[in-house]
């Protein structure tokens, strides 16, 4: 593992809180195509944080599983 357990295991987290405020933020933003930007950021963000969180819930309830 390259980086700490407590950052590793807060990395989903963190991607589902970026994701909903740059989703915020596409609602209020209105220059250029930066509304555009944050809402497939946004929506990225909170599909890979959501998909990061079931793989690993999968993982290790397969591996709790397979070790009894």
């Amino acid at each position: 593992m390259w980086v700490s357990k407590p950052i590793y295991e807060g990395l989903p987290y963190f991607y589902l809180v970026v994701g909903a405020i740059t989703l915020a933020a596409s609602m209020y933003l209105n220059h250029w195509y930066w509304p555009t930007i944050c809402f497939v950021v946004g929506l990225l963000c909170l599909v890979g944080g959501l998909v990061v969180l079931l793989k690993r819930r999968d993982y290790r309830s397969h591996n709790r599983r397979v070790n009894r």
